[in-house]
């Protein structure tokens, strides 16, 4: 054949008198801006009505060939560059209707070009694709007559099969070894079924069902691996229940069937509290089970409590308390334990503070006052009150502890006037004033409340408070100051600050520190106090958002791979001899000393979601969902950052499950946060101001 469609294509071009158009690059191809004029047109007349029957020829043989994969290499005419060949198919229509070329003289035909290396058009290109495979054919949309041409090829290459194309003009670019459509360019769905491709073997619909899973990204995966770790945790978390009488009254500390009971198949009071508050915060709120317990505590409190020869106070409540069955008189019965079996005999002093603490997540969730302002109930408030607020010799507002009185129960120092035990005395000493009754003496002990609130308040704010500037302040301290205008109040030596501090305090950012006692200071981290301390306001709006920047700064520090550290930093070497006694169990980075606990995630959750930070919550629990079930939710993690489970965890540790599924709640429902939370008590920071009597 003595021209192929190409060289006809290019000697039309040659006789343009205008520049060419200008293109635009999709997907790495051009695009032709606008059509052909009549003026062109006429002037390419004559070379297009010489060489139209052949090209047509030409293109139908190539169509219907079936030695289309082997073009013989020999009449291959070398290809014009690409940025030299536009044209359109409006443009080459118009010509071959006005001069009547509808049947073609198949006298004249051309060896095909080997169409890898040069694709006439986008319906060519598409149909020989398929028809090799012998699969759906594809066609691009076309507007008008050049539609009408397009069919008439295919249906005389391609006996009775058609390819019926959208309208819509489409400009094409001649493109060396691929083609790409424009943007305006769409296929029909059913002409663009995908195909397997025989060197891979790999079925394209799969693949086109894995891309639509990754649409959403890790996210979508996230939350349905959220969604499936809290159905799993619900489910533990019910086959804990323990039940009296056939109702709920609280949970085991642990359901690990691989380890010693122990004391883990009790329900203690403070392991309950996160449980507690799942069942609250579920929607519907599973309350039953919450009352059961309050009531049954409550019961548990009236009872005698002797340790030795020694009775303890009246409004002592127990650590915990397990159902036993009596097989001969088929009886269930409780039995309490107020630190007679605990870990160095030590009566729980945090136990009746959360006590109040849970009544009043209880009232404000169901809006129910009756249970709160049961006689039985307001006694047993008042109780736990007096046995706090009693008078002693104490010179402080504070309440003295002995060591091992709270979730740290075994030996750390901790005895004094620990920050986690004052922040639940005031968070407690806030819900009993919202919820006793003025009537009889409770009016009396209101009153008893509201003055050691602003002490209390005052004295943490004060002299507990630790940042940048305060540890510079006390590295300069004087001692022996014998007068009321001292500042070193407590006498602190400076140099008994330790090194670490000095390396570990953020130029942004503070907290409290764990205990402040008569010449002496702990300077290490306890988060359930700092928390705590946001969540009852114990802490000005500014301590509370240097905290959580405190926890931002030493993110690694404090969370590192699993949240979160109980305290910080571990006692280690001779320190660790001296104030654990040798504790096996309390090693550095272990249990109590800097171990990592997940349960207090709820805590950290609540105190970002009150702030207004929730993604340092939500950060955290990421850190939680990608090993905590998978380990078997155990009780705590043990080295620097957590990477380890506890030598001597539990697996399926209860309130490991309910802090998860609590923090997950309130990120879920923020205003779940008002059943664990109080407001700013304006009384509190800002007292008011009166004139004098001689004014």
């Amino acid at each position: 054949m003595s021209k192929t469609l190409r060289e006809l294509l290019h000697s039309e071009m040659e006789f343009e008198d205008t520049p060419k158009p200008e293109t635009e690059t999709v997907n790495g191809s051009s695009a032709v801006d606008g059509d052909l004029t009549e003026q062109e047109l006429k002037s390419a007349e004559e070379a297009v009505e010489a060489t139209a029957v052949d090209a047509l020829e030409e293109l139908q043989n190539e169509l219907t060939s079936k030695n289309v994969d082997t073009p013989d290499k020999s009449s291959t005419t070398t290809p014009e560059k690409p940025s030299a060949d536009f044209i359109t198919i409006e443009a080459l229509q118009n010509e071959i209707t006005s001069k009547n070329l509808d049947t073609p003289d198949k006298s004249s035909t051309t060896t095909p070009e080997k169409p890898s290396v040069d694709f006439i058009t986008i319906e060519a290109s598409r149909f020989t694709e398929e028809s090799k495979e012998k699969e759906d054919s594809a066609s691009l949309d076309g507007e008008g007559s050049s539609g009408s041409l397009m069919k008439e090829i295919l249906e005389s290459s391609q006996s009775g099969e058609t390819v019926k194309p959208e309208k819509g003009k489409k400009k094409v670019r001649l493109q060396s070894s691929e083609c790409v459509l424009p943007d305006n360019v769409t296929l029909q769905p059913k002409a663009t079924a995908l195909k397997t491709c025989p060197s891979v073997g790999t079925n394209l619909e799969c693949f086109d069902a894995a891309l639509r899973s990754t649409v959403g990204g890790p996210q979508a995966n996230g939350e349905s691996g959220g969604a499936s770790m809290m159905e799993e945790a619900w489910e533990i978390l019910k086959k804990s229940y323990v039940y009296f009488k056939g109702k709920p009254v609280g949970t085991f500390a642990a359901m690990d069937p691989n380890a010693e009971a122990l004391n883990y198949n009790q329900v203690f009071v403070r392991d309950f509290v996160p449980t507690a508050l799942a069942c609250l915060m579920r929607i519907p709120p599973e309350t039953e089970i919450v009352k059961n317990f309050l009531l049954k505590t409550l019961h548990l409190q009236g009872w005698e409590k002797r340790i030795d020869n020694f009775t303890l106070g009246e409004g002592v409540m127990p650590a915990s308390f397990k159902v036993l069955f009596d097989s001969h008189q088929h009886k269930e019965s409780l039995v309490a334990d107020f630190g007679g079996s605990a870990i160095g005999r030590v009566a729980p002093v945090d136990s009746g503070f959360w006590w109040i603490i849970i009544l009043r997540s209880y009232t404000k969730c169901t809006r129910d006052y009756t249970l709160s302002e049961l006689p039985e109930v307001q006694r047993g408030m008042k109780l736990i009150l007096n046995l706090c607020l009693s008078d002693g010799f104490d010179t402080f507002p504070t309440l003295l502890c002995a060591d091992g009185c709270s979730m740290i129960d075994r030996r750390m120092g901790i005895y004094g006037y620990p920050i986690d035990i004052q922040a639940l005395f005031y968070f407690a000493l806030r819900c009993a004033r919202q919820m006793l009754k003025p009537e009889r003496d409770g009016k009396e002990l209101i009153e008893r409340i509201d003055k050691r609130i602003t002490a209390l308040s005052f004295h943490i704010q004060k002299y507990y408070w630790l940042d940048f500037t305060q540890l510079n302040n006390i590295y300069r301290y004087k001692t022996e100051e014998y007068s009321h205008t001292a500042v070193n109040k407590f006498n602190v030596i400076p140099d008994s600050i330790p090194d670490w501090v000095f390396d570990f305090m953020p130029l942004r950012g503070g907290y409290f520190i764990g205990n402040v006692s008569p010449a002496r200071m702990d300077f290490r981290w306890f988060l359930v106090g700092n928390c705590i301390a946001i969540l009852s306001c114990l802490a000005t709006p500014a301590q509370a958002t240097a905290i959580m920047d405190l926890i931002e700064e030493r993110w690694d520090d404090l969370i590192g791979e699993m949240p979160l550290k109980i305290s910080y930093p571990a006692l280690q070497g001779h320190e660790w001899r001296i104030v654990t006694g040798f504790d096996p169990k309390n090693t550095r980075w272990s249990y109590h000393n800097g171990g990592s606990w997940p349960v207090l995630l709820w805590l950290l959750t609540a105190a970002s979601i009150k702030i207004g930070r929730p993604q340092i919550a939500k950060r955290a629990i990421e850190l939680v969902e990608q090993r905590l079930s998978k380990d078997g939710w155990p009780e705590y993690y043990d080295g620097k950052t957590g990477r380890y489970v506890g030598k001597q965890a539990r697996k399926y540790q209860t309130w490991s499950i309910a802090g998860y599924l609590v923090a997950k709640l309130m990120v879920e429902d923020p205003s779940n946060l008002l059943m664990i939370s109080l407001e700013e008590d304006k009384k509190i920071s800002k007292p008011r101001l009166t004139r004098a009597a001689s004014f």
